[in-house]
């Protein structure tokens, strides 16, 4: 009997009978992580999923890869698309974060 892992809906693809997206495997699968410590950073997956889910990945390498590049391509879009929109936000946002690391880096310095 052969089990599906992985399903396609609402224009992604999901750990069948989850709402856990096949992306989170995926990246955490590249950047080196073990099926697993994958399994202990989603409890609600079986070690089996995560084998099954990380197998569909391989199996179907350039169409997932294709699939994510453009997650990252729409991401990108709509990023840059908040930035024109609200300048002014991300100009606070990023004097608060220089403020914020010559704060840790002063403390990391005198401390």
């Amino acid at each position: 009997m052969s089990e599906q892992y992985v399903e396609n809906r609402d224009d992604g693809y999901w750990i069948t009978g989850t709402r856990i997206s096949l992306d989170s495997v995926v990246y955490a699968f590249l950047q080196g992580q073990t099926a697993e410590s994958i399994a202990q950073s989603f409890p609600l997956l079986t070690l089996e999923q995560v084998y099954g889910a990380i197998a569909f990945y391989l199996a179907h390498r350039a169409e997932i890869d294709t699939y994510l590049e453009q997650g990252r391509a729409e991401f990108a879009a709509l990023r840059q698309a908040a930035r024109e929109a609200d300048p002014m936000f991300y100009q606070k946002l990023a004097d608060a974060r220089r403020q914020h690391q010559g704060t840790v880096h002063d403390d990391t310095v005198s401390g």
